[in-house]
């Protein structure tokens, strides 16, 4: 298992624009990509920040993942509504 964490800061009053867009990228990559089996998105009580749990069968599909046409044309969609990205990757701990 693969873990990813996304955390977006957004400009000011596009959370409305951004939103929809995140919604389809992660409906997308959950029907589309085999190695994708969660893609939450949250909101907390800023309504700047989305924040994204993924889990992945490994690097290998995230990597997948992020040279898939749809996230190639969502992170272009969505460039200009990005004031800060934090992205952080976890492997599991094999017992």
């Amino acid at each position: 298992m693969f873990a990813v964490t996304v955390t977006f800061t957004l400009k000011p009053g596009l959370r409305g624009t951004f939103l929809p867009l995140m919604v389809e990228n992660a409906a997308l990559s959950l029907h589309d990509e085999p190695g994708c089996h969660q893609f939450d998105v949250c909101l907390g009580q800023d309504p700047d920040t989305v924040f994204l749990y993924e889990i992945y069968d490994d690097s290998a599909a995230f990597d997948a993942h992020l040279e898939s046409t749809h996230f190639k044309s969502f992170d272009t969609a969505v460039a200009g509504m990005i004031a800060a990205k934090v992205v952080h990757q976890y492997a599991e701990v094999i017992r």
